[in-house]
């Protein structure tokens, strides 16, 4: 049986829900973790309250900043009519970064406050959230592979429509698998199932798609394609940041299978170090709603 650490497992999101699941272990037995006996004495996590002292603030400044970013950027394409081929793919990335920024406030509540607000808004904000994300990284693909928006005009707008309609599909799983829990304070959970059920199987496998697969696949592509490669204007190449930026979550969110797998050595250290480079991974993936929008100011 898997230890009740390991159940509580997820992401920057969530990881308030550990508080309740951790009793303490005696210290001289550090030397012995790999001995230990989870199921009677679970490990006790320091990681909790670093994470609940430091998240509401950081995802505050970070929410605050994307705003900024993100109207600096639309301001800039209104007074620039001529703004590089891509203009079309700019605008929708910056609506995906500022979707994103909307929902950080909720997340920082949820963390710092508790959340008092019922499963379904908890599942209404993950949907947000990963709609966000689904639809940036289907844009970056989209444009990185074709012409698809070099204009704004009939064919444009379908793929757009079509875009964002699959990412909200794509999102669906991560509203599924939240959920909200009160003990020991309420909380909003990402993942309120099985990590091994099948929609929560289903969502990480999108998201490992998204995370790491298409960082591979994409460039790939482009430079196997001539026409596709020669696309790549220095504002396309920043609206890479995203992705780059939420590789190390993908490698993380992997590696929690592979915890939970017992492919990856089971033992309390190698969990609270997995809670941090979680948490660590996270916060570099969330600061992309306003690097993003400032890289392609820059670029262009």
């Amino acid at each position: 049986q898997s230890p009740s650490l390991l159940e509580s497992r997820n992401s920057l999101l969530d990881l308030t829900e550990l508080m309740g699941n951790f009793s303490s272990y005696d210290d001289d037995d550090d030397s012995n973790e790999t001995s230990l006996d989870y199921g009677a004495a679970p490990c006790h996590n320091q990681y909790c309250s670093f994470f609940q002292r430091v998240a509401p603030p950081f995802l505050a400044v970070t929410s605050a900043t994307a705003v900024l970013g993100t109207a600096a950027l639309l301001l800039a394409l209104a007074k620039r009519p001529q703004w590089p081929q891509s203009r079309a793919l700019v605008a929708q990335l910056a609506m995906g970064t500022g979707l994103f920024a909307a929902v950080l406030p909720a997340v920082a509540l949820a963390i710092g406050q508790g959340w008092r607000l019922g499963t379904a808004l908890c599942r209404l904000m993950h949907l947000l959230w990963y709609w966000s994300l689904f639809a940036q990284g289907l844009l970056v693909a989209s444009g990185s592979c074709g012409s698809f928006w070099c204009r704004w005009d009939a064919r444009s707008r379908r793929l757009a429509v079509a875009v964002w309609a699959l990412a909200l599909l794509l999102a669906t799983p991560a509203a599924l698998t939240s959920g909200t829990t009160a003990e020991p304070e309420p909380s909003c959970l990402r993942r309120s199932v099985d990590i091994m059920s099948p929609v929560n199987l289903l969502h990480l496998g999108l998201c490992l798609c998204l995370f790491l697969l298409l960082p591979v696949a994409v460039p790939m592509a482009a430079m196997a394609v001539p026409r596709w490669r020669a696309r790549w204007a220095p504002d396309l190449a920043a609206s890479w940041v995203f992705v780059v930026l939420w590789v190390p979550h993908g490698a993380a969110m992997a590696t929690e299978l592979l915890l939970h797998s017992r492919v990856l050595p089971q033992t309390c250290g190698t969990f609270q170090n997995f809670d941090y480079a979680l948490g660590l991974s996270e916060a570099l993936g969330v600061l992309h709603c306003w690097m993003g929008p400032t890289a392609v100011l820059l670029a262009a």
